[in-house]
Formats: C-alpha cells, sequence, structure tokens
C-alpha cells in the first residue's frame, strides 16, 4: 500500500472522527509563563479568554491576562475582537481575527505605562483525531506608541470529553515569547 493511499485513509478517518466540525463557543483558564526579550524581564500569570459564534462563519472573542514579572512589575494584557473562520475541509477549519489590544505595565519608582493598538492574525485548526486538535498561526499587533510586533503560535488541545479539553501552547514574537496551559469548556455550537 503506498503512502499517499496511507494518508488518504488517516484523512477520511480523522474527516469522520470529526464531522461535527469546530466548535468556537468556549471560556478558557490559562496559565502562562511570559519572557519579555528585548529588557530580559519574565515572570507569569493567568488568564481569561473566550470565544462565541456569532453564526457559522463569524465569531466574536475576548481575553483578560494579569501577570506579575521581575522586579515587581506587573503586566495586564486585554484583547477583544471579531474573527472569520472557514472550513478548509472536514479537518481543517482556517480563521482570521482583527482584536483591539491594550497593555498595562505598573512598575514600582517608575509608574505605570499602557499602550493601544491594533491586533491580526490568521491560523488554521487541524483535528488529527477525535479528540487531538492542533493549531497554528501568524500574529501582528500594531501599539501607538510601542511599535509592532509580528509572531507566530502553536498549541494542542486534548478534548476528555465533549465540553472540556486541555492545552499547551507557545507563542513567539520579536519581543514577547509565552508557554500556556489552559483548561477549555465548550458550551456548544
Amino acid at each position: 500500500m503506498s503512502r499517499s493511499t496511507i494518508a488518504a485513509l488517516l484523512l477520511i478517518a480523522s474527516a469522520s472522527a470529526n464531522a461535527q466540525g469546530f466548535d468556537y463557543n468556549y471560556l478558557q483558564l490559562d496559565y502562562t509563563n511570559i519572557e519579555l526579550d528585548d529588557i530580559n524581564v519574565d515572570g507569569d500569570g493567568f488568564g481569561l479568554s473566550g470565544s462565541y459564534a456569532i453564526n457559522p462563519d463569524w465569531h466574536v472573542f475576548a481575553g483578560y491576562q494579569q501577570a506579575g514579572l521581575d522586579f515587581d512589575v506587573d503586566a495586564t494584557f486585554l484583547a477583544a475582537g471579531i474573527g472569520y473562520n472557514t472550513e478548509l475541509s472536514p479537518v481543517i477549519d482556517a480563521y482570521a481575527r482583527l482584536s483591539y489590544e491594550y497593555i498595562d505595565l505598573d512598575t514600582p519608582g517608575f509608574g505605570s505605562f499602557d499602550d493601544n493598538g491594533l491586533g491580526f492574525d490568521v491560523g488554521l485548526r487541524f483535528a488529527a483525531s477525535q479528540d487531538l486538535e492542533l493549531n497554528a498561526g501568524i500574529a501582528y499587533v500594531d501599539y501607538s506608541d510601542s511599535g509592532d510586533d509580528t509572531g507566530f503560535y502553536a498549541g494542542a488541545l486534548w478534548k476528555f470529553t465533549d465540553a472540556f479539553a486541555l492545552g499547551l501552547a507557545g507563542s513567539w514574537g520579536d519581543d514577547v515569547s509565552a508557554y500556556t496551559l489552559s483548561g477549555r469548556v465548550y458550551f456548544g455550537k
């Protein structure tokens, strides 16, 4: 049996395993380790994010993250926006998202610094099996005062039930690297 025949059979099996499609209705709790590369500062924090499907092709999303960094620096990140998603195959979804981004850094002795801007990212979700989803994409953010940053991200989600999944992800940009452990609760399509 040729490799292309085996690959086609695996794709068909995976397609039937994920025939119900991808779910864009979820709430997610994150624990993230963050490293700001330019100033050699790192830390960790917790975040809450979610997505809600307006219709089969469009979703809205939002996220909040609070982190404690070295030197008693507190960081707050907010994002909210709208996304378009489309099925490329029964096991692959592509999406594009536009977001408003906000960051606030509170430093002892130097005061507070905040900035806002627009973000854009494109990515793919791949159902490797009925329980395993892989995702990857490229993200760009342009802040008013701090300049811009481009990076990529990749992750995996393991569904324990139809309503609960655990995930691992990483993101690597010009200025920031982050590694995230997450718990996701789906609330229906």
